[in-house]
């Protein structure tokens, strides 16, 4: 079975076998995953540089994440260092994000709950969006002066990190996919062509990020902190919010 992410982790996702299929894949989970902490621990403990801020160790904390999140798997161990914890959140909400975006699309409950979850929706979006300035902004202290002679790079460090937290969500939704049971098997051959193409984007916006840091570490590239400027939820920039 190939794993989903590249990298360090490589996690194995399963559909839902039978009782002792079960008790054998969690017990092969929860081994690889083992090894997936120690390396973590490892790489992530020592951290006390920008320039070991690497793609590998980012999509393995999404994946180990994930697996504690969804299968109830060891928690991934999380460093002290405040750019972790701003990792950390923003792959939380794009998790809440993908389970409210599901109930969101509900038909079978009353209009009152799909206004609740678009709420929420907008909550986490908020938080989202924050925790990508945050990690932007820590990178920048972290990293030297960059000149400005440097090339400007329209995309963030931190907006590169949400956009691989959001393609692991894809990717372990879509392995399921392949998996079901329940549907037929062009649904699964669709996903599974579907699933190849999702590997080879993580993949490459891995590569993406590893060049962006070493880029702003060499002086040639340089970002700036890009403020959003969520006006929809502050009571003072929308006017249906006063009435």
């Amino acid at each position: 079975m190939a794993p989903i992410f590249s990298g360090l982790v490589h996690v194995r996702f399963a559909s839902r076998p039978s009782v002792a299929g079960r008790r054998s894949r969690q017990t092969e989970r929860d081994a690889c995953l083992c090894c997936v902490q120690t390396s973590l621990a490892s790489s992530l403990g020592t951290m006390s540089s920008i320039d070991q801020l690497n793609a590998a160790d980012v999509t393995g904390f999404h994946g180990a994440l994930l697996e504690h999140l969804k299968r109830g798997a060891v928690p991934p161990l999380v460093p002290s260092a405040t750019l972790w914890k701003a990792i950390e959140d923003n792959h939380h909400c794009n998790i809440a994000l993908w389970d409210e975006e599901d109930q969101a699309r509900r038909r079978d409950v009353p209009d009152s709950a799909i206004a609740n979850s678009k709420r929420l929706i907008d909550g986490y979006n908020q938080r989202r969006n924050d925790a990508i300035e945050r990690i932007d902004e820590l990178v920048l202290i972290a990293l030297p002066s960059l000149p400005d002679t440097a090339q400007l790079h329209s995309e963030t460090i931190g907006a590169l990190i949400d956009r691989l937290s959001i393609l692991s969500l894809k990717l372990f939704h879509m392995d399921w996919q392949t998996r079901r049971g329940d549907v037929d098997a062009d649904h699964r051959g669709i996903s599974s062509t579907r699933l190849a193409r999702l590997r080879e984007q993580h993949a490459d916006l891995a590569w993406c990020l590893d060049e962006l840091v070493r880029g702003c570490l060499a002086g040639a590239l340089r970002f700036k902190v890009y403020r959003q400027f969520k006006m929809y939820n502050d009571p003072k920039f929308n006017p249906w919010l006063t009435g």
